[in-house]
């Protein structure tokens, strides 16, 4: 069904005055109709090839001046390039992502708020090198952070900066080190770095779901970010194991629908694309139920919820936001967190 001419359907922005959602990246042209006008686009869609679980995808990109019709129905965006590579070279030199991150600033107006990922090269321990993955010796190294993210970071879009997003990759049991020497790290990294309220973290190993972890968090005043992802436990859970407590200096909650639990991230890709409507049997109910809990028990502490939506958490972010909205509507009041011990 075309949804063309129906854009009032999909504007978020005024749900709740402390509620922000947002999706995990922007420029599909699966939106169009539904965030985007397709008249303003003709001619302008870049379309490239993808390779995802060894198949190939074209996906088409619109360009990056639609960020401002974007904002018009979102609260917040999470730029995820900026996981790829660093912003700037390991010699200063602005890199590829210096000159997209600056082309987005040319289309900011004041209000909208971006959340960063930071490169990954900076926190984690192995990286996927040809068919390996090998020990990354630039995992949490502070000063080429601050060099080569954050300080170019600040340059480009400091008005707009409102969360630096750290995800930890998934470490398997046969190689997973001790919570306590990950505590260790994590801690003697966040008091290296310059300090800044607007540091999450994605923690992506159930094991690291510990009291050690989350004394890091606390101490530092760093987020704990709430993941709906392919090995991790549900959304409540992550957020009981905390003890139910928000950690981030700044006030705000990030929760991160990325991926059906169970479901490898090639076979949510493969399944959402082009991602341009729901698919049947994706979307988990428990994941909509969840984030709209975790959102108003937030809203009851004083804590803002960012609530970011990926494709592949359902086959089409707008319309998953949609059945966020609408169910945040239908709840009108805080719910009080029971004692969970499942996995569920």
């Amino acid at each position: 069904m075309s949804l063309e001419g129906n854009t009032q359907q999909f504007r978020f922005r005024s749900i709740h005055p402390k509620v922000l959602i947002g999706t995990a990246s922007d420029r599909y042209a699966g939106w169009l109709g539904q965030i985007y006008s397709p008249q303003k686009y003709m001619g302008r869609i870049k379309r490239r090839t993808k390779r995802v679980g060894g198949k190939s995808f074209v996906e088409e990109v619109l360009p990056v001046d639609s960020v401002q019709e974007y904002f018009e129905h979102f609260g917040v965006l999470e730029l995820d390039f900026t996981f790829y590579a660093p912003i700037k070279d390991n010699q200063g030199k602005p890199a590829r992502n210096y000159h997209t991150l600056r082309s987005y600033s040319q289309y900011l107006k004041e209000g909208d708020k971006l959340i960063l990922k930071v490169p990954q090269v900076f926190f984690a321990k192995k990286l996927w090198q040809g068919k390996v993955f090998a020990t990354n010796p630039a995992y949490l190294d502070a000063d080429a952070f601050k060099r080569q993210f954050y300080e170019p970071a600040l340059e480009l879009v400091e008005p707009w900066l409102h969360g630096m997003l750290f995800e930890q990759e998934y470490h398997r049991k046969q190689d997973r080190p001790a919570p306590s020497q990950v505590a260790r790290e994590l801690d003697q990294f966040f008091s290296s770095i310059p300090q800044d309220s607007r540091y999450h973290v994605e923690l992506r190993t159930e094991s690291f779901l510990c009291p050690e972890l989350f004394h890091v968090f606390e101490d530092h005043g760093v987020g704990q970010v709430l993941s709906h992802w392919t090995w991790l436990p549900s959304l409540r859970r992550q957020f009981n194991l905390s003890g139910k407590r928000f950690f981030n200096a700044s006030g705000d909650l990030i929760i991160r629908l990325m991926t059906p639990r169970g479901m490898r991230y090639e076979d949510a890709y493969g399944k959402a694309h082009p991602f341009d409507k729901l698919i049947d049997g994706m979307l988990q109910g428990s994941m909509v139920r969840d984030t709209v809990e975790l959102a108003r028990e937030a809203i009851d502490h004083g804590i803002r919820p960012n609530i970011i939506i990926n494709n592949r958490a359902g086959g089409n972010a707008p319309l998953i936001a949609q059945k966020v909205a609408r169910s945040f509507m239908q709840c009108p009041t805080p719910i009080s967190f029971h004692a969970d011990t499942s996995n569920t």
